[in-house]
């Protein structure tokens, strides 16, 4: 795999995951149409890990208060219980329907149509006149957190994203949507996490010492492009909602079945 086919992926994943458009979905896009095919979709699994340090990264000061407070402040342990009960439902199935998650994931047909319609969703959910009672995170009750949970599950479909489910169910659960997308930050972390150390104990054994060298320089690019958005994304949504992502998603989508039947692979 050439070096700059991993930057750019890396720069991909980076840039994309935590927004509502799908990382998986535009890194498997994209090598699909560079002709780069990573057996199990590991290496694009794999770089996730720089997403996962860049927000840890930028939410290090309040992830360190939230451990000194937990022993004793009964706000942070239902918190902290909130965002677990959220996280339960993707571990679960996810453990269950790896394959068939991997089986989704070689099929670039399925991710550009979920992009288009999940697109189209958030273009809807967006300029809904939706009332949020619920404007910090720390206000999101545990079985609140549970469905939206349930929703992110959604996201085992290659290209509705992870974020962009957890958003939407968010503020159709009556939170605001700067509030809806830190909650998908939290959220992110045990997810991320976990699906990186599922995929790594699969696939330990047949990675080599090219494919490492590969997927270290992949997830230090998604590292600093994480940092970027992460730093950036929750001031963007407040002025301007999720607009824009809805459009990008639609186009890309558009743009993917355009060029599959272009290489007569829309089938």
């Amino acid at each position: 795999m050439p070096t700059w086919q991993v930057v750019l992926l890396g720069l991909i994943e980076g840039l994309t995951e935590f927004l509502p458009v799908s990382s998986t979905g535009h890194v498997v896009l994209a090598g699909h149409f560079l002709g780069f095919d990573s057996p199990g979709k590991t290496f694009e699994i794999l770089i996730q890990l720089g997403a996962i340090l860049a927000i840890l990264t930028v939410y290090f000061a309040k992830l360190w208060q939230i451990a000194r407070d937990l022993p004793y402040d009964r706000g942070t342990q239902r918190f902290v219980l909130s965002v677990l009960l959220a996280f339960l439902p993707a571990m679960v199935l996810g453990a269950a329907l790896n394959e068939f998650i991997d089986v989704l994931l070689n099929s670039p047909v399925v991710i550009c149509v979920s992009l288009i319609v999940g697109g189209i969703i958030l273009l809807i959910v967006d300029r809904l006149p939706l009332q949020p009672t619920i404007t910090r995170v720390e206000g999101i009750p545990p079985l609140m957190a549970l469905k939206i949970g349930l929703c992110q599950c959604l996201a085992m479909v290659p290209g509705v994203s992870r974020s962009g489910a957890t958003i939407v169910g968010a503020m159709l659960m009556g939170t605001d949507k700067r509030t809806a997308a830190e909650f998908s930050f939290f959220l992110a972390m045990p997810t991320m996490a976990g699906a990186f150390a599922f995929k790594l104990l699969k696939s330990w054994g047949s990675l080599s010492a090219d494919d490492a060298a590969a997927i270290a320089l992949g997830f230090a690019v998604a590292f600093v492009a994480g940092v970027i958005v992460v730093r950036k994304l929750l001031d963007y949504v407040s002025h301007y909602g999720f607009s824009i992502f809805g459009w990008w998603r639609i186009l890309v989508g558009t743009a993917g079945l355009i060029g599959l039947y272009a290489l007569g692979q829309l089938v």
